[in-house]
């Protein structure tokens, strides 16, 4: 019998996968446990390549639920379900990994075969996350969200706008998360830059989750045909585990 999947944590993370949250804060209550897990896992420890992403997953959801304690949204119905909707994917793909299932994604296998080695830059990791987590979960988590609430993606609507306002919300944050994950003499580049990168990679969020809304539309239009919404699962899976290759190589790291 091979080594457990997480090594020394692994118990811990199968009792922490056994449930899905049911609510923003135990969206928030996973991803901390979760964090503290994945940064005892051996032989990166603190550099473990999930936990790059996982921090910044639980520093956005945070603000989310900032955001709907301050009423920040005009439907915080849609916005805490789609959240949930949104962690199940993550969550099912560990879980997946979890117990060496086929059926974990693809765009999420690539970042968590770097667990064990060879190391992967922190800023790279976590672009990769975001990556399957936007480019591939979060199309089907609109789509089993509109379906829940009996409503469905259109454009302009109080729910559009606060799936837009999540933009906003990476805008914020994207300076100082982007920040911890350089290196000395990035961030000296990073100086020189000024707002630039900020700027940059700001609009390639706003632009990702566009596309993001655009699948959901699409497969919103096919969700009672199995075998078309299957055939966009593969694609997106398929684009989102080729970007997610290239971000982790050294090529990937170098442009980032």
């Amino acid at each position: 019998m091979g080594e457990p999947v997480w090594g020394p944590v692994h118990q811990d993370i199968v009792g922490l996968l056994a449930d899905h949250p049911a609510d923003v804060p135990a969206v928030v209550d996973h991803l901390t446990k979760l964090q503290d897990l994945l940064v005892r896992l051996p032989p990166l420890e603190r550099s473990c390549p999930l936990a790059d992403f996982n921090e910044l997953y639980l520093t956005i959801t945070t603000s989310v639920l900032n955001g709907l304690y301050d009423d920040r949204f005009a439907d915080p119905v849609f916005l805490a379900r789609l959240d949930v909707e949104f962690a199940a994917r993550y969550f099912d793909a560990l879980r997946y990994w979890t117990e060496s299932s086929p059926a974990t994604p693809r765009a999420w296998a690539c970042l968590f075969r770097r667990m064990r080695g060879p190391d992967a830059r922190p800023l790279p990791s976590a672009a990769a996350g975001v990556n399957a987590h936007i480019n591939f979960d979060l199309p089907f988590a609109l789509v089993t969200t509109f379906d829940s609430l009996e409503s469905e993606p259109v454009d302009g609507t109080d729910q559009h706008r606060d799936y837009l306002e999540i933009n906003q919300i990476f805008a914020e944050r994207i300076p100082e998360l982007r920040r911890g994950y350089l290196d000395n003499w990035q961030l000296m580049i990073d100086m020189l830059n000024g707002d630039i990168d900020d700027w940059y990679q700001g609009e390639l969020v706003e632009y990702t989750r566009n596309v993001a809304w655009r699948n959901a539309q699409k497969i919103w239009r096919c969700r009672h045909d199995p075998e078309a919404r299957e055939c966009e699962r593969v694609r997106l899976d398929d684009n989102a585990a080729a970007l997610g290759r290239l971000l982790l190589s050294p090529l990937g790291a170098f442009l980032q």
